[in-house]
């Protein structure tokens, strides 16, 4: 089993060291356009195998895609990162060049592969690789959901004074500050509620620090963040390699469900070895409704784009 990650920074890297910490593949490749900073990487990590204990091997390599044949799965985190101020949205024109070119060579050498995206603006990036790989819709996923539901668990948990682990919740819709949705009323802490814990301004208080997340670290360490996304993409790509479907918030091809057609947008799915296998109905209010058509909306946009750039 053979995993790649394309992208040697901060969450391709964090990405990589959780999936051998966990021995979820036998080989992975990390690739990276600079020279040199792959291999350093990989190396690094690769000394730590005595100390943690696993098995798991790990290759750095510049550039050449060659190395990353018969893939399973492959992550791509490549592109500039978010500068503080800067808007997922706004990185669009730079990452959906380097995105299609990742993309174009992954499927070259391993035409069977499921693709995890992380790139942002995220909801966009999956949608470009699902329209210009070739690939079926259930074999291209986008990340960011995952993250953002982690997220929503950590503000539950330190309003409620709980272990994260207790919680659970999910954000639905687009992968932005704007356009996340966090389902606060489905959100429970072992079964129970969370809405018969808290006070109305208390929940509107943890859905606004949730939707704002990412800026927030933004702001505070001057780039974006990389722990938790890369411990994310990690459970994604466990998911896959190990058949465990499990249940995340994915960026998923909609063509009807929920409402939407045409467009990647985060929803819940089963996510196993065949990449996304299914996706799972939510009884959604009107409001929550409203929600994610606005969300969709603003996702389309930026789809658009795609076309006023001619990558797609």
């Amino acid at each position: 089993m053979k995993v790649t990650i394309v992208g040697a920074g901060a969450v391709g890297a964090t990405t990589a060291d959780n999936l051998i910490r966990r021995n979820v593949a036998e080989e992975i490749i990390l690739l990276d356009i600079k020279e040199g900073f792959a291999e350093g990487k990989a190396q690094d990590m690769s000394q730590t195998a005595a100390l943690l204990g696993f098995e798991s091997k790990i290759k750095g390599v510049t550039n050449d895609y060659s190395v990353t044949a018969g893939s399973t799965v492959a992550v791509i985190t490549s592109g500039i990162p978010r500068k503080p101020g800067m808007t997922r949205e706004e990185l669009i024109g730079t990452n959906a060049n380097i995105v299609k070119t990742v993309v174009d060579n992954l499927v070259k050498y391993s035409p069977e592969i499921i693709i995890v995206i992380v790139s942002n603006p995220m909801d966009t990036m999956t949608y470009l690789t699902l329209k210009t790989s070739g690939l079926p819709k259930n074999r291209i996923i986008g990340m960011g959901g995952t993250l953002d539901s982690a997220r929503f668990k950590y503000q539950l948990s330190q309003k409620l004074n709980a272990s994260p682990s207790d919680m659970d919740a999910i954000v639905i819709g687009g992968h932005g500050d704007t356009t996340m949705i966090p389902l606060i009323n489905h959100a429970t802490w072992n079964s129970i509620p969370v809405t018969q814990f808290l006070t109305e301004q208390e929940q509107d208080e943890i859905v606004q620090k949730t939707m704002v997340g990412g800026a927030t670290l933004t702001s505070l360490i001057g780039t974006s963040a990389w722990y938790a996304p890369g411990a994310a993409t990690a459970a994604v790509v466990e998911s896959i390699v190990r058949d465990q479907n499990k249940l995340f918030t994915a960026s998923v091809f909609l063509d009807g469900e929920y409402g939407l057609s045409d467009i990647n947008i985060g929803v819940p799915v089963i996510i196993n070895k065949n990449g996304w296998d299914k996706i799972v109905p939510l009884k959604l209010s009107d409001e929550e409704k409203q929600k994610l058509y606005k969300s969709a909306d603003a996702v389309r946009i930026m789809n658009n784009v795609l076309k006023e750039i001619n990558v797609l």
